[in-house]
Order: C-alpha cells, then sequence, then structure tokens
C-alpha cells in the first residue's frame, strides 16, 4: 500500500469569514435555468434527463485542488467535495498548478467532478522536471485518479453538532517513468531502490468549518507507500510497507472573497538515495467569483534526489482553478 505527501495550499475556508447571516446570503443558490428551457433552444422543452448544475453551494465549499487533484488545500486533502453543485446537482472544475523551488519545477493539470455533493472523482497529470545545471534534461510524468465519498456530517449545516465532515478517499498513482538519467541506468523509479513504479493511497479526512469563527480545520490520515508523492515511486529499501501519515490544514477568512492560512503534511523516508523530509506551507487564496479561484503559497519541501542535490527545496506555488 502507498504513502505519500503532498505540497501546497488551503483555501476553501473562504466561506468561514463571513458571519453565519451573511454567509447564508451570500451562499443562496444561483438560480437554475428554467427546466422548460433548452441549451439549445431556449423556448422548446428540455430533455427531462438533462439539467443545469445549480451551484447552490456556498463560495469556496468545494475547496481548490490539491497537486494531487483531489479539493481541499494544496498539499491536503480536505473532507469536501469539488465544485458547487448541492445535493440534488453536480459540479466540476480544471485546475493549473506550478511549484517553483531553487531547482526543480512542479507543472499540475487536472480536472475533478463532485455528484450530489457526496461523491467526487479527480485526475491530475503530474510534470516534476530538473532546472539546475546537474541534473538539466531530467524530468518525471505522474498520473493520478481519485475517488473521495462523504460518509458523514456536513461541514455547512451541521454548525450545531460537534461532528466535522468525514470522507473517505483513494488515489491511485501510476508513475510513467524518468527521462534524462538513461546513461546512469535510471529510467524508472525501481531504478533508485523503489519497490514499484505504481501504487494506491488511502485517506480519511475530517473537515470541520466554523462559521462564527470564520475558520476551517482539517485533519487527513493517509496510508501510503508513496516516495516524493509518488513521483520516486512506491517503497524502497528503507521500508516498504504501508505507512500512515498526516496531512492538516488551518484557514482564515479575512473577508467573504480571501482567505489565508497553513498546511502540513508528513512523508515517509522510505529511500536511502532519497532523504525525503515534510513538507508544509503558507497560503492565501482569493475567490472574486463562483468560477474562478487563485491561490498563492511558499511551499517547503525539504531536500530531493539528496545524492544529486542537498539543496533544501522551496519556492512559490501558484494555482488557477476554474469551475460551476
Amino acid at each position: 500500500m502507498p504513502q505519500g505527501q503532498l505540497a501546497a495550499a488551503a483555501l476553501a475556508a473562504v466561506l468561514l469569514a463571513e458571519s453565519p447571516g451573511a454567509l447564508a446570503q451570500s451562499a443562496s443558490p444561483a438560480p437554475a435555468p428554467s427546466p422548460s428551457a433548452s441549451p439549445a433552444d431556449p423556448s422548446g422543452p428540455a430533455p427531462s434527463s438533462f439539467a443545469w448544475p445549480d451551484q447552490g453551494k456556498l463560495l469556496a465549499t468545494g475547496g481548490v485542488s490539491s497537486v494531487e487533484g483531489s479539493g481541499g488545500g494544496g498539499l491536503a486533502t480536505w473532507a469536501l467535495i469539488s465544485g458547487y453543485g448541492s445535493r440534488d446537482s453536480y459540479g466540476g472544475n480544471l485546475h493549473y498548478t506550478v511549484l517553483s523551488t531553487q531547482d526543480y519545477q512542479l507543472d499540475t493539470t487536472g480536472l475533478a467532478l463532485g455528484v450530489g455533493d457526496r461523491v467526487e472523482l479527480s485526475f491530475a497529470n503530474e510534470h516534476f522536471r530538473a532546472t539546475d545545471k546537474l541534473l538539466s534534461g531530467t524530468s518525471i510524468s505522474e498520473d493520478v485518479v481519485g475517488l473521495k465519498v462523504r460518509v458523514a456530517g456536513d461541514a455547512v449545516y451541521a454548525q450545531d453538532s460537534w461532528l466535522p465532515q468525514i470522507a473517505l478517499g483513494l488515489q491511485y498513482k501510476d508513475n510513467r517513468g524518468i527521462s534524462g538519467l538513461a546513461a546512469l541506468g535510471i529510467r524508472e523509479p525501481t531504478d533508485l531502490g523503489a519497490k514499484h513504479n505504481q501504487g494506491v493511497d488511502y485517506l480519511v479526512s475530517a473537515t470541520k468549518l466554523m462559521l462564527a469563527q470564520s475558520l476551517l480545520v482539517d485533519a487527513t490520515v493517509r496510508l501510503t507507500e508513496a516516495n516524493q508523492f509518488g513521483l520516486l515511486g512506491f517503497g524502497g529499501d528503507r521500508n516498504s510497507g504501508y505507512k500512515a501519515e498526516f496531512e492538516g490544514s488551518i484557514a482564515y477568512l479575512i473577508n467573504r472573497k480571501l482567505a489565508a492560512g497553513v498546511e502540513y503534511r508528513s512523508k515517509p523516508h522510505n529511500l536511502s538515495v532519497d532523504d525525503e523530509g515534510d513538507a508544509y506551507d503558507a497560503f492565501i487564496a482569493w475567490f472574486p467569483t463562483r468560477n474562478v479561484s487563485v491561490t498563492a503559497a511558499y511551499v517547503e519541501l525539504g531536500t530531493i534526489l539528496k545524492p544529486f542535490n542537498t539543496t533544501r527545496q522551496h519556492g512559490p506555488y501558484l494555482s488557477l482553478q476554474v469551475g460551476f
């Protein structure tokens, strides 16, 4: 079983900052098109099997997109479901994220779909490349397919309950190989000592939204074998079994459309050739509309591929998300 870690920002806490009254007012669902109107012919009847997404959820309650594609913060997965579709509808988003450190750059593109505010499906492609002179031309690609299901609680409407919103999830990660190091006999993570090139992370997330305090708190336990989020494979010579890793977020709403916070994510140390450490960040997230969000952060990742580079990697993170 895989173990992972992720990097970057949290944001959906933006709904928190409003007082319960103001928040409820701003969160009133956008009017859905008349069921008698068809997108192709406004005057004609719509097919009974089609309905526009209602965007009935509160601003930012779908979170932003993590580097692995699931709804949450930049580094941490949350129990919230992506998109603004209510329990009777659906929603989704597309995102692009870039994280640049002294010697590496990570670009992530992906999408997520939330159905009935209960089930989330996500996909992300991660492209990691070296920008320093020693490893110039080296790159790694990984695909991540995710599933998340809300099993208990309601982060928004259960304000009088201590129970957080709870979700179970998994992420299947497929490492597509390493390019640029073939001269050293390294073409895939197993050549670095990893046990597998594919793996699955299992997650339990709990997210509590406290509207009166304008505060969102999330805690997630991830069972994983992933090295550097899976970019360096799964398992290794130091450890080849699943370990429970922690990731968490705290976000505060500065005003109705602006949130700030911090995240932390622990990571395993499975490979002798990679002195992997924990990741953390400080972020700010802006929600100008329901359809657009922008997240900026400063992220610390620790060392990556220590035999080639001993510098601690940290730098800016920027993510753009569009959706409904």
